[in-house]
């Protein structure tokens, strides 16, 4: 039925989990997984030399966090023996990189992490989770922590 899944992550415990659940179902499946960590853009705010040198740490930081979230991924779907690749892009709005990137993979499903939050932190917080069930083309898999 299925046969690219796609699971986004920040790192979390909880992304971890999700990934775990994606790579038994891909594994049922004979699906593979597709990983895909969002950087949000460095908040560039200045000039000259020392915005340069923040941009390189913060890039530095961030693809390194996006290396061990992926790898985690990686982790769960070698233990299920799926297929798995995953990519670390940068965009501003999370929700629209992941919708982006199932599109470009060609993934018929996505399988993410909810942290659950409810009344007004989800409304000041918003939830990625909610955008992309409200804006995915194809079927959404929230495991719930």
């Amino acid at each position: 039925m299925f046969k690219k899944i796609l699971v986004p992550t920040d790192g979390s415990a909880l992304a971890t989990s999700a990934a775990t659940t994606a790579a038994q179902l891909a594994k049922s499946q004979g699906a593979e997984v597709i990983g895909v960590y969002v950087i949000d853009p460095f908040p560039y705010i200045g000039i000259g030399d020392a915005s340069a040198a923040g941009l390189q740490a913060y890039m530095s930081e961030a693809r390194n966090a996006a290396g061990q979230a992926l790898d985690a991924i990686g982790k769960a779907c070698a233990a299920e023996g799926v297929k798995f690749s995953g990519d670390t892009i940068e965009r501003n709005v999370v929700y629209e990189g992941i919708l982006e990137t199932a599109k470009a993979e060609g993934c018929d499903l996505i399988v993410m992490a909810s942290h659950g939050r409810q009344g007004v932190k989800a409304l000041i917080l918003g939830s990625v989770a909610q955008k992309v069930l409200t804006h995915a083309p194809v079927p959404v898999l929230v495991a719930k922590g």
